[in-house]
């Protein structure tokens, strides 16, 4: 999926068991990364930066969404164990991951396996990707994040 693409509706559980879904956010830019697994070390990073930023984000009128396959279960106990503040998501069936790309063949310690891929959208106030990362090195990432979306 590239910028300017239309991003895909789309429905799924939050971490409170709610229902979320996307057209909720018609009319508001945010930020909505992928993540293989909650309470793993680069994901508990990238979690905690995107949790850090997140004042800055909403100072742009923004709000930052993780998604991964996890339960909301798992994503409660990791909340609590990280002290986020984002909401988390669950595609349990990988289907949204498979329709913007975030979900494919990885290689891993010389074995090439099917997963979530590292990736981060920054979605417009009208549905449209306006920038997007993949193959995300989670170093610094969310600060390019943050840069980008003050520069849109």
């Amino acid at each position: 999926m590239d910028a300017g693409e239309r991003f895909p509706d789309y429905v799924l559980t939050d971490d409170t068991g709610a229902e979320f879904d996307s057209r909720s956010m018609a009319g508001k830019r945010y930020v909505l990364y992928f993540y293989p697994k909650d309470n793993t070390s680069g994901c508990t990073t990238e979690a905690k930066d995107f949790t850090a930023a997140s004042a800055d984000f909403a100072a742009l009128g923004m709000e930052v969404i993780g998604v991964s396959r996890d339960s909301t279960a798992s994503h409660q106990n990791f909340k609590r164990k990280q002290e986020l503040t984002i909401r988390l998501l669950t595609d349990a069936d990988h289907s949204l991951m498979e329709k913007v790309g975030a979900w494919g063949l990885k290689t891993n310690y010389g074995k090439t396996f099917e997963g979530v891929k590292r990736t981060t959208f920054i979605i417009g106030k009208d549905g449209n990707v306006e920038a997007v990362w993949n193959n995300v090195k989670v170093a610094g990432h969310v600060a390019k994040v943050l840069d980008k979306a003050k520069s849109l």
